[in-house]
Order: C-alpha cells, then sequence, then structure tokens
C-alpha cells in the first residue's frame, strides 16, 4: 500500500476498531467514556431521542470546528457522525447475545481490554489525519495551539466533560475515571509505537520522533 491507502485504512479500521470498543464498554458496564458521560448529562434534561440528540451535538461541534480548524474534517469525521453509532449498537447486541450475564471477572477483563483498543482505534485515525472525531478534534487543535502536550489536553477535556456529565445527573463509573486519566497517555504511547511508523515506515518525520 501507499501511503494514501494506508491513511484511508488507518482511518476506517481506527473508526471501526473505537466503535467496536464501546461495545466492550457496555458489556463491562463500570461506566461511559467522558464524552459519552458528557452527552448523557445534557440529554437526561431534553426531550428528544439519544440517537438524535448525538448527531446534533456532534454537527453542532463540526461547525465550529470548521471556523477553528477545518483540516481535522474528513473521511474519519463522517464516520464518526454516520457510522460509529451502528458499530455501537452491533457490538453491544453481539456481546450480550455472546455473554449474557457476565461475572464481574469477565466484566473486569472487559473494561481493560476496552481501554486499550479504543486508544488504539483513536491512534490509528488519528495518524491515518484524514479526519477525526468532532470530540478527539478538541484536544489534538489545542495540541496545535501550544496549550499542552497532547495526553494533557486529552486528560483535561476528558475531565471537564465527565465532572460536567455528573453533576447533570449522567452515570459516572470506574470505567469513566479510568479512560479520564489514562486514555491520553495510552493513545500517544500507541501513536508512537505503531500508528507512526505503520503510517511513515521508514520516513517519520523528524517532528514526529520526540
Amino acid at each position: 500500500m501507499n501511503e494514501k491507502q494506508r491513511r484511508i485504512f488507518m482511518t476506517v479500521a481506527g473508526v471501526l476498531i473505537s466503535g467496536f470498543s464501546v461495545g466492550i464498554f457496555n458489556l463491562a458496564l463500570f461506566g461511559m467514556d467522558p464524552f459519552q458521560v458528557f452527552a448523557h448529562g445534557i440529554w437526561r434534561h431534553t426531550t428528544i431521542g439519544y440517537g438524535t440528540f448525538y448527531t446534533i451535538v456532534n454537527l453542532l461541534m463540526l461547525i465550529g470546528i470548521f471556523f477553528i480548524d477545518k483540516s481535522k474534517i474528513g473521511l474519519g469525521t463522517l464516520i464518526n457522525i454516520f457510522l460509529l453509532g451502528y458499530v455501537v449498537q452491533f457490538s453491544s447486541w453481539m456481546f450480550n447475545v455472546l455473554i449474557p450475564g457476565p461475572s464481574l471477572v469477565i466484566r473486569s477483563i472487559a473494561l481493560l481490554i476496552g481501554i486499550v483498543i479504543i486508544c488504539f482505534g483513536s491512534a490509528m485515525y488519528f495518524t491515518g489525519d484524514m479526519g477525526v472525531s468532532t470530540y478527539d478534534a478538541v484536544a489534538l487543535i489545542m495540541e496545535e495551539k501550544k496549550v499542552a502536550k497532547f495526553q494533557y489536553c486529552r486528560m483535561g477535556t476528558d475531565l471537564i466533560c465527565t465532572l460536567t456529565g455528573f453533576f447533570l445527573g449522567a452515570t459516572v463509573g470506574i470505567g469513566t475515571v479510568i479512560t479520564a486519566l489514562f486514555m491520553g497517555p495510552i493513545i500517544a504511547f500507541f501513536n508512537k509505537k505503531v500508528a507512526i511508523p505503520f503510517r511513515y515506515g521508514k520516513n517519520i518525520p523528524a517532528y514526529l520522533e520526540h
């Protein structure tokens, strides 16, 4: 594959892997990721269906990102908005059928696997650089604006979303806390060790080697 083909592959695979991981989180039953907590917290105070609400939120964020840094919008963004929900729905259904009534041990293992998989998937489509989800774009833009390194920007946005969602009535579990604290650093690890080498091979730009 040439670099463009690798980027397309990374984008599609990364989004699908991330969606699949949410099904694993739903199997674990230890809480949602920070942005889902944020969205559910607000949604509880509306009268529309969650799917419609989630799409509206993402479209509003998309408008803001378009004016700040439209380079973050692309194939990955559109897949996130219009396809990710169906992947989550299918994977949640599949795990519910395959592993009904999971034990605490199974749920704990699922939580750990889910965290690793969602971070790996995120790293793949971040580095594919063909558009990311509206929420993921926030931390990436903050890093490029020299606010802080990506992992710290991500930890900050995750904590803000978690606290906001919690105070608005959304359920926060140990899975939410773990993802809020550790997703940023784990994504950065997979970026460096897997995603960047896969995209660039031996021709990694100097600014990405640090």
